[in-house]
């Protein structure tokens, strides 16, 4: 039945400067925007990581609940270096939300808050590394 994420999505009140913000970060540009520019997009899309995970954003006045308060579902993100991967985010702008905590069995976890309200979790998963056949 469930095959895979094929998309998370965040929320900007400004998805221009969360496009800019997350290409730093990510090192890479957005590969889809609607609608095209030159008009403001609505919502845009990275693809990023081992599996080309699509990461898009759309801007909030399209949603349904209009609560800036970090909540929700949070998707992880795997990071050979964790420790490092956390102070980049911070260095970048991100806050701190849920600290690096040890889980056992080498899963480690931390959540940041993006400057856009966007709770972005980060994790070493052992499983991932399993399943992809990398090492970290």
């Amino acid at each position: 039945m469930f095959r895979g994420f094929a998309t998370t999505t965040f929320f900007a009140d400004d998805i221009e400067e969360a496009a800019r913000w997350y290409a730093e970060l990510l090192g890479i540009e957005p590969y889809y925007r609607f609608p095209e520019p030159p008009e403001k997009p609505a919502y845009l899309e990275f693809r990023i990581g081992d599996s080309e995970d699509e990461l898009g954003f759309i801007d909030r006045r399209y949603a349904k609940n209009q609560d800036r308060t970090p909540g929700g579902a949070v998707v992880y993100w795997h990071v050979d270096d964790l420790e490092g991967t956390l102070q980049r985010l911070k260095e970048h702008g991100a806050t701190e939300y849920q600290p690096l905590t040890e889980r056992g069995s080498g899963f480690n976890t931390a959540q940041v808050v993006d400057p856009f309200g966007n709770i972005l979790g980060v994790m070493n998963n052992p499983h991932y590394l399993e399943v992809t056949g990398h090492q970290s």
